[in-house]
C-alpha cells in the first residue's frame, strides 16, 4: 500500500509539473513588448491571419523562441541530472565536464576564423566541440590504475574548463570582430533563432533524451558504487559511455541553440529530488517539464522587467539560480546539524 501511495504521489507531481509547463508556454506566447490575450494566442495558432500584427508577432517571433526554450530547458535539465548521477556530485552541471567550454570554443573558432555568425552555421561546431571535450575528459579521467571514477571525471572536467576558458578569453582579447559576435551568443538567448534551426537539431536532442530516459535504472545501480554495480551484472564502462553520449548530444545541441546557459542543469535536479526521491527514472521524467518551464519563465521575466527591450534568458536564469542554490545549500547544512 505504501508503494502504491508513493507511486501515486509521484504521478500527481509529474502531472502538476506538466501543468506548470503549460502555464509557462501560455505566458511565453502571450507576454512580450506588447501583451496579447490568451484568446488571441489561440486564434493565431488555430486560425492564423497574415494581416493581423498580433498573429504575426506570435507565429514569427514568440512561437520559435517558445519552442527553442522548451527544447533547451529540457535538454539542460536532463543533462544536469545525468551529470549529477554520473559524477555523484550535487554541484555538477553541463559546465562541469568541460562540455559547454568545448562547444563555446568551437563556436568562437567558427566566428573568428570562418566568419560564421548564424546558429544554422555554427551548430555543427558546437556539437563537435562538446564531443571532443567529452572524449578528452573521459580519456583523462580513465588514466591510472583505478580506471574511471566520478572524482577523476569531475577534476578532469574542471581542469579542461579552466584551460578552454583561458583560451577563449585570449582569442576574444585579440579579435574584436569575434568579440562582438560572441558576446551576444555567450549570454544565452532564445531570440534570433528560427524553427528551422530547432528542427535541424531536433534529431540530436531526441536521441539524447531517449538515451537519458533509458539510463535511469542504470544510474540507480551505478549510484550504489562501481563494485556493487559490477556485482549486480552492470557493465560500468558501457553505462558511463551511454550516459556520456546522451550528455554530449543534449548539451551540445542546447548550447548551439541558445548559448552556454547556466544553472538550469544545476538547479532542476535539486528542485526535483524532494518530489521524486532518489530514483533517477523519476528524476529524469520530472526534469523535462520543469527544466523547460524554468527557462521559459526566465525568458518571460526578462521581457517584463526591461520593456520595451528585454534581458536575455541566460542572464535571468543565472540571477534566479544563484539565490536558489544558496538556499538549497543552506537547507542541507541545517539538515545536517
Amino acid at each position: 500500500m505504501i508503494v502504491h501511495n508513493r507511486t501515486a504521489k509521484r504521478w500527481l507531481w509529474l502531472i502538476l509539473s506538466c501543468v506548470v509547463l503549460v502555464a509557462a508556454i501560455a505566458l511565453s506566447l502571450a507576454i512580450g513588448a506588447r501583451d496579447v490575450s490568451l484568446g488571441t494566442v489561440a486564434d493565431a495558432l488555430i486560425h492564423p491571419d497574415p494581416t493581423n500584427n498580433d498573429h504575426r508577432a506570435i507565429l514569427d517571433l514568440r512561437v520559435p523562441r517558445t519552442v527553442i526554450g522548451l527544447l533547451v530547458g529540457s535538454a539542460l535539465a536532463l543533462a544536469g541530472t545525468l551529470m549529477q548521477g554520473l559524477t555523484r556530485n550535487p554541484l555538477a552541471d553541463p559546465g562541469l565536464l568541460g562540455i559547454n567550454a568545448g562547444a563555446s570554443l568551437c563556436v568562437l573558432i567558427a566566428m573568428s576564423v570562418f566568419g560564421i555568425t548564424r546558429p544554422q552555421g555554427f551548430i555543427w561546431f558546437a556539437l563537435a566541440g562538446a564531443a571532443i571535450a567529452a572524449v578528452i575528459v573521459y580519456f583523462v579521467g580513465s588514466l591510472g590504475g583505478t580506471g574511471t571514477t566520478p572524482l577523476k571525471l569531475a577534476l578532469a572536467g574542471a581542469a579542461l574548463t579552466a584551460g578552454l576558458t583561458s583560451l577563449i578569453t585570449l582569442i576574444l582579447l585579440t579579435n574584436s570582430h569575434a568579440f562582438d559576435s560572441f558576446r551576444f551568443w555567450s549570454v544565452g538567448s532564445l531570440t534570433g533563432r528560427d524553427l528551422n534551426t530547432a528542427l535541424t537539431l531536433l534529431p540530436f536532442l531526441a536521441v539524447g533524451a531517449v538515451l537519458a530516459l533509458i539510463t535511469g535504472r542504470m544510474l540507480n545501480v551505478l549510484s550504489l558504487g562501481d563494485d556493487l554495480a559490477r556485482g549486480l551484472g552492470q557493465n560500468v564502462t558501457v553505462t558511463r559511455s551511454i550516459i556520456a553520449i546522451a550528455i554530449v548530444l543534449l548539451c551540445g545541441s542546447a548550447t548551439a541553440l541558445a548559448g552556454p546557459i547556466v544553472f538550469v542543469g544545476l538547479v532542476i535536479p535539486h528542485i526535483v529530488r524532494p518530489l521524486s526521491g532518489p530514483d533517477h527514472r523519476w528524476l529524469l521524467a520530472y526534469a523535462i517539464p520543469l527544466g523547460a518551464a524554468l527557462l521559459l519563465i526566465a525568458d518571460v521575466i526578462g521581457r517584463i522587467i526591461s520593456r520595451p527591450g528585454e534581458i536575455e534568458a541566460g542572464l535571468v536564469v543565472a540571477f534566479l539560480g544563484a539565490p536558489v542554490m544558496i538556499a538549497l545549500i543552506q537547507r542541507k547544512r541545517l539538515a545536517a546539524v
